[in-house]
């Protein structure tokens, strides 16, 4: 599914000239890509944090008034390190015919049987970075953790990916454990 969100150009704004635009409710970003010319932009702030609630993953569409509307996926997302408010962010530009590389999301449902022993669930990477063109990176991954015991560890290389899909990210990094408290 591919979330559309308006967008508007932006100048090169100095710091009180983004703090100003924040103030209105719009987030500042750049849209970036080979062969392709940085933009500079700032889009709805509520727009960008509903996608986030929705799992804030996959294709974006940027409609840019006048112009082609632009395919991107999020590359970074700067926040203040305090407030946690929306600073900054970067999106990719997607080329059909090239292979993008990027860090998909881990989404773990479900409760590790473990933490009804006093284990914790500690997440050390909630992110993959893989390769692919861009038709066969997945939106999302997702993992069920509901049958994890304490000690128990999910690396990089327990994740299912499809054969189009390479792993950037070493298979021995660990994702997610469960430790006994």
């Amino acid at each position: 599914m591919t979330a559309l969100i308006h967008t508007e150009l932006r100048p090169k704004l100095n710091p009180s000239g983004l703090r100003n635009l924040r103030q209105e409710g719009r987030l500042p970003g750049v849209v970036f890509g080979r062969h392709a010319d940085n933009r500079h932009i700032h889009i709805s702030t509520g727009d960008f944090k509903r996608w986030l609630k929705q799992g804030g993953s996959g294709f974006i569409q940027l409609n840019l008034q006048g112009e082609q509307p632009l395919t991107v996926m999020l590359e970074d997302l700067q926040r203040n390190p305090v407030t946690r408010e929306l600073l900054h962010v970067d999106f990719q530009l997607v080329q059909t015919d090239g292979i993008i590389r990027t860090k998909l999301p881990v989404k773990f449902t479900g409760t590790p049987n473990g933490t009804r022993y006093g284990g914790v669930v500690q997440i050390q990477d909630p992110y993959v970075e893989v390769e692919a063109l861009p038709q066969h990176l997945p939106a999302t991954v997702e993992l069920d953790i509901s049958a994890m015991e304490i000690g128990e560890t999910i690396f990089v290389r327990d994740v299912p990916f499809a054969d189009e899909v390479t792993v950037i990210s070493g298979p021995n990094e660990i994702l997610l454990s469960v430790l006994k408290h």
